[in-house]
């Protein structure tokens, strides 16, 4: 089958991915230093995983002997039997840099690689997968976690999984010296509601009455399994601060002959790695309630012409109620009385509903009335609520009658009054003036620059600028608005968070920059459609709109990171509000899919004889009404060597991290600074492996850490992505992209970095269909070049935010009737705005929409629908070539010139000069330095 790759090339992208196990055994000498957990080798029995949640890990004991007593499901070790492992070989990913070998050097386009022989992000991505399928991740026994594409059940035996957070290294250096060796950086990266997967053990939620749950008197660490208990169990010391703590009456349990409470295994808090704590009154700003939802509708021109309102109130009625909308018949006997069906929303949430253009419109939708009662207000200078909040929000459930009507009247009730300029600050001031008491949600919805009424905006990008990094255009990447800025401060305070979904009239100016400032600082989402079109777009809406009401979140929320002695805090990156260094995050509004990062310095040196620890605290109210504070603990060895380290380096982390801090920069310096300082710190750490770690390799080859073998792709992504990318790009595109960015989770910042493709014309007849062991079976995704195109193909290619079904101009009519039904034998007969597969009966069809689904259950809340980009025929295509992230587009160079460039500048770096040539620079150079590349990759040790 076409891009199938081969066995050998399957081991030499999996060689030393960490999932082995296989690392330096430590020694240590003294016993108890991992507080009853054994981190530094794996078991080496194990069971095959069957996707239950019933059994015990065979043979498992602690360091005491003592055996693991909690319910959980099976596992295996890490040891992989498909594909066989390579044999050790001296450490690193040569790449043969010899030119000559193929071609006349300088020749343009004399390059010929086999792009086999370059690592691969689909094949390392697929192996993953697939061993994933049927083993389950023990979070104490491997080094590495897994890619973060990659879907798996983790086993939590006392450090959180990967899923909430990731560790740059999983072995840190015990100095500032040993860490500068390596040249990444020490950090972080969290998604502390990170979505569960099926088969995994629910995380516990644990009610320690009015004293709440025990924590460090001097550090304030919460409880966790690395805490140890001494002097009968009187005495608990900090495993972050090394403090000794007294144990209170209500915690006591004794401990026996080897150290270890006695009630350990009944105790969740000191044996997994995350938990819930109930929080008594003095962690409560207020008291806490259920989630209030406020959506706030833009009914003015644009939006009802375009079909934009009409599609956000079909959105918001599948959020609430799904597909069921029927309404019981009032004149329906008692006896035969229709069940109410329950809302989409968590229970005791309620919702209330505001419309605006030049005026405010509250509506109260109460079980009571009739039919819903609109309330106007025109006073935009001094807003405030027209309705109380007690009759404002509504239980869904009791009212969906009058909701019902309210949203399928609304469009049309505005398509003739059609207001041209809508107002949004005070729009905004007067929906949190209906939160401050209980903090909640506003989804807001705006389909045309707000240039009517207090704090209006401008047409500030008149597309008139001509460089990138001129201080105009920076200036056009942030707001100066100071209306705005304090509605931000104010909506934080009162713990309500905000969201966004724009939609812009024929690819006009929103003024992103201002507007989507509210959401980045609150902790929202902007969701944006920048050539909205009706009904193309409007599947994809509704299912964002869906699981944006429907997911895991909480509100009003404070976080904190603490880490061991010997390391201090430095910086956090991400979306939310942090008023001074040192102080607990603010975000009010987080998912379960957002995820910030943070960077750790030495303040003095850490024992190696001892591991390092680090604990996330996010304080908040969940949608059900409960104040809690969720505690995620991690736990990595510590070495005096950089080399050791780096044998445990977690890619998807090092990237997460490194494309928070470049775009927070967006705005405040040029991208070509940017850019630079990006690539300078790919060449750093490329540079220092090879000096410091990779031991003896030919000076003509560029070494790739194991740990980092895409790596060097990634970064060629991030500098291809809108938020930071060379060349002409709307100011609303890039800034928009930018705080995505920012607030991305590592899964999804990976699929950003390198879409996934899929041919729909190569499937083989069991693909798209479930395998032996239950699981589907997906096709081998191929690289995201133009050369691995096929005359006649069809092709999928998703980068999580939006999914292409690119279409050759050649693509059989056979293939095309097979996959949209009867008749549709050309591309002119396909229906532009499609926007999902039609159900047929055709194997071919059945196949494509199983991968669909499969695709859409890790995109998080980008929801899945299709957008044809057919050649020579749809705007999409130009998406399409943007998305072949491995050619040469724009200012941007190609995966292969790329390679080139960075062992360019390895070697400049390693001989004592320093390179200031640009990823721009590349094409004016690589004919001057290569002619090709040769070698194969293979494993290390």
């Amino acid at each position: 089958m076409y891009g199938q790759p081969s066995v050998d090339g399957l081991n030499q992208q999996f060689g030393q991915m960490g999932m082995d196990g296989a690392g330096p055994q430590h020694v240590r000498k003294k016993k108890d230093r991992h507080a009853y957990h054994q981190i530094e080798q794996p078991q080496a029995s194990a069971q095959q995983y069957n996707g239950t949640q019933n059994g015990t890990p065979n043979g498992q004991a602690d360091q005491n002997g003592q055996p693991w007593q909690q319910t959980s499901q099976p596992w295996q070790s890490q040891s992989l039997s498909q594909p066989p492992m390579p044999s050790p070989m001296p450490q690193g990913t040569p790449i043969s840099m010899d030119s000559g070998q193929h071609g006349q050097q300088g020749a343009p386009g004399s390059n010929r690689v086999d792009p086999n022989q370059i690592p691969s992000v689909p094949l390392s991505r697929d192996a993953a997968a697939e061993h994933y399928k049927t083993h389950v991740y023990p979070t104490m026994e491997q080094h590495v976690p897994p890619p973060a594409t990659t879907p798996f059940v983790a086993f939590d035996q006392g450090s959180a999984s990967p899923k909430h957070a990731r560790l740059t290294l999983n072995t840190i250096p015990s100095s500032n010296e040993q860490l500068h060796h390596t040249g990444l950086p020490l950090g972080l990266v969290l998604q502390p509601l990170a979505k569960q997967a099926e088969g995994e053990q629910a995380i516990p939620v644990l009610d320690f009455g009015d004293v709440g749950p025990p924590r460090c008197r001097r550090c304030r660490a919460y409880i966790n399994p690395f805490m140890i208990f001494s002097n009968g169990g009187n005495r608990m010391t900090c495993n972050l601060c090394g403090h000794p703590n007294e144990v209170g009456p209500e915690y006591f349990a004794p401990t026996d002959p080897s150290g270890i409470r006695v009630d350990r295994a009944q105790r969740p808090e000191l044996t997994l790695g995350t938990c819930e704590f109930l929080v008594p009154k003095e962690y409560w700003s207020k008291p806490p309630v259920p989630m209030r939802y406020l959506f706030v509708l833009d009914t003015s021109a644009e939006s009802c012409s375009r079909g934009f309102l009409q599609g956000v109130c079909d959105g918001v009625l599948a959020a609430l109620y799904g597909d069921d909308l029927t309404i019981p018949d009032e004149d329906e006997d008692d006896e035969e009385e229709v069940e109410q069906q329950p809302s989409k929303l968590p229970p005791g949430a309620r919702v209330g509903f505001i419309t605006f253009d030049r005026e405010m419109h509250f509506y109260n939708v109460s079980a009571l009335l009739s039919s819903p009662q609109q309330l106007v207000m025109s006073d935009l200078e001094d807003p405030f609520a027209a309705i109380s909040p007690e009759h404002l929000f509504v239980d869904p459930a009791e009212c969906k009658s009058n909701i019902v009507k309210l949203l399928k009247q609304t469009p049309q009730m505005f398509y003739n009054i059609k207001h041209a300029e809508p107002a949004l600050l005070p729009i905004l001031q007067a929906a949190l003036a209906t939160l401050n008491d209980t903090g909640g949600k506003i989804i807001c919805s705006l389909g045309s620059l707000p240039t009517y009424g207090p704090g209006k905006l401008f047409v500030r990008d008149k597309g008139t600028t001509t460089t990138e990094d001129s201080d105009q255009h920076k200036a056009l990447l942030k707001t100066e608005y100071v209306g705005f800025k304090k509605l931000q401060a104010d909506l934080v305070k009162a713990g309500a968070g905000i969201d966004f979904f724009l939609a812009a009239p024929a690819g006009g100016y929103l003024d992103i920059a201002s507007i989507g400032y509210i959401a980045e600082k609150t902790g929202g989402e902007t969701y944006y459609y920048p050539n909205w079109s009706y009904p193309r777009d409007t599947l994809r809406l509704r299912k964002k709109l869906e699981h944006n009401v429907q997911r895991e979140q909480g509100f009003a929320s404070l976080m904190k990171v603490r880490c061991s002695n010997g390391l201090q805090v430095a910086h956090y990156s991400g979306n939310f509000t942090q008023h001074t260094f040192g102080a607990d995050l603010e975000l009010a509004s987080i998912t379960q899919e957002t995820g910030m990062s943070v960077t750790f310095s030495y303040d003095g040196k850490l024992d190696s004889k001892q591991d390092a620890h680090f604990q996330s605290a996010l304080l908040y109210t969940t949608s059900t009404g409960q104040r809690r504070v969720r505690c995620s603990n991690i736990v990595a060895r510590v070495s005096e060597s950089a080399r050791d380290a780096m044998r445990f380096v977690d890619q998807d982390a090092v990237l997460s991290i490194m494309a928070k801090e470049s775009v927070a920069k967006v705005g405040d310096r040029s991208l070509k600074d940017i850019r630079q300082a990006l690539q300078d710190k790919t060449v750093e750490i490329l540079a220092g492996y090879r000096k410091h770690s990779s031991g003896g390799h030919a000076s003509g080859q560029l070494v790739l850490p194991e740990g980092l073998k895409e790596f060097a792709m990634y970064s060629l992504g991030l500098l291809k992505s809108r938020a930071i990318k060379g060349g002409r790009e709307p100011t609303d595109r890039r800034i928009q992209e930018a705080r995505m960015l920012k607030g991305m989770g590592p899964a999804e910042t990976s699929l950003y970095l390198y879409p996934r493709m899929l041919a729909v014309h190569n499937l083989e007849p069991g693909e798209g269909f479930a395998d032996d062991t239950g699981h589907l079976k997906m096709p081998a995704a191929i690289r995201t070049s133009f050369a691995c195109i096929e005359e006649g193909g069809v092709y999928i290619v998703d980068n999580g935010q939006i999914l292409l079904l690119w279409l050759h101009a050649q693509t059989s009519p056979n293939l095309l009737e097979d996959l949209f039904g009867e008749g549709m034998i050309s591309l002119q007969a396909l229906d532009p705005n499609m926007n999902a597969l039609p159900v047929l009966e055709t194997h071919l069809n059945a196949q494509v929409r199983n991968v669909l689904l499969h695709l859409e259950s890790q995109r998080g809340s980008k929801g899945l629908a299709v957008q044809l980009a057919r050649q020579g025929l749809d705007g999409a295509e130009y998406e399409f070539a943007r998305l072949l992230y491995e050619d040469r587009n724009g200012e941007a160079s190609s995966y292969v010139d790329w390679l080139v460039q960075l062992h360019r500048s390895v070697g400049m770096e390693l001989s004592g000069q320093k390179t200031k040539t640009t990823s721009e620079d590349v094409s004016q150079t690589v004919s001057n330095t290569i002619s090709s590349i040769t070698g194969a990759v293979w494993g290390g040790t």
